[in-house]
């Protein structure tokens, strides 16, 4: 994971950041967190690899592949080949033939030659610019579960919430049993601008990424109030920025974090 830098500014500026996230133009929710594997595709003379994040998200937490099986946060971080997936490592952490997905085994990563012309098995990952579709297409998969606002994004936390999408929190084989942690009281982030306060949940954030995505890689302390940090610095792709921006939802959506402060 990317070491993110400690920042010694307050939150302000949100009327013009957010303004400007506006205006730009948002990948389609169907391509909304997607992302480009090429690391070695070309020297193998394959097409580049598209993962969709949404597709994964509705099976798995953000923990069990950041964590448990070790993707990195940061483009071209981490070095997946097909011999590695072969292993069992990487994507061949789940896609080994063997873990069962609503009743049907999971389709094995790089189990042939990837440089055979017949191989239709890599073209299924290896897709990029070509017709080749999934199994599963985004109007459809989601049709079913609530958006945010007014648009087509999925809302994932309510989602989640309804128990129409149960996100399994390890691998078989791989992942580490450990206690259920205790969920922490929500609390406020002190806005200095003209936004309300933020509030921060530990209870939905522990659920999709348990402690270790964010503690110590992102927010290096865990004492309230020692990491500060700017929407400039969030808007850059820094602490919340991250994943909020890129993956999680908009940051244009304000009103998802700047909703008053708890109340006690």
């Amino acid at each position: 994971m990317r070491r993110v830098p400690r920042a010694l500014v307050g939150i302000s500026s949100v009327l013009v950041l957010a303004g400007a996230a506006s205006a730009r133009s948002l990948p389609t929710p169907a391509d909304y967190g997607m992302v480009i594997t090429d690391n070695f595709s070309p020297q193998a003379g394959l097409a580049p690899v598209r993962f969709d994040h949404w597709l994964h998200r509705s099976k798995f937490t953000c923990r069990v592949c950041h964590v448990d099986i070790g993707f990195a946060m940061e483009a071209k971080g981490t070095k997946i080949r097909a011999d590695t997936n072969m292993k069992g490592f990487y994507c061949g952490s789940c896609h080994n033939g063997r873990v069962t997905d609503g009743g049907e085994k999971v389709f094995p990563a790089c189990s042939t030659d990837p440089t055979s012309k017949k191989n239709k098995e890599c073209l299924r990952c290896h897709s990029v610019g070509s017709e080749i579709r999934g199994k599963h297409d985004y109007v459809s998969f989601t049709k079913n579960l609530p958006k945010q606002g007014a648009g087509t994004l999925v809302d994932w936390e309510k989602a989640e919430a309804l128990g129409l999408i149960k996100p399994a929190d390890s691998v078989p084989g791989l992942s580490v049993r450990r206690p259920p942690m205790s969920a922490q009281d929500d609390f406020s982030i002190t806005s200095r601008g003209w936004m309300p306060d933020i509030v921060f949940s530990h209870k939905k954030h522990a659920l999709w990424n348990g402690c270790e995505v964010c503690h110590p890689d992102i927010f290096p302390s865990v004492k309230k109030g020692a990491v500060r940090y700017s929407m400039f610095q969030v808007f850059e792709g820094e602490y919340c920025g991250l994943c909020h921006g890129r993956v999680a939802f908009p940051l244009y959506d304000c009103e998802k974090c700047h909703v008053d402060r708890v109340r006690r």
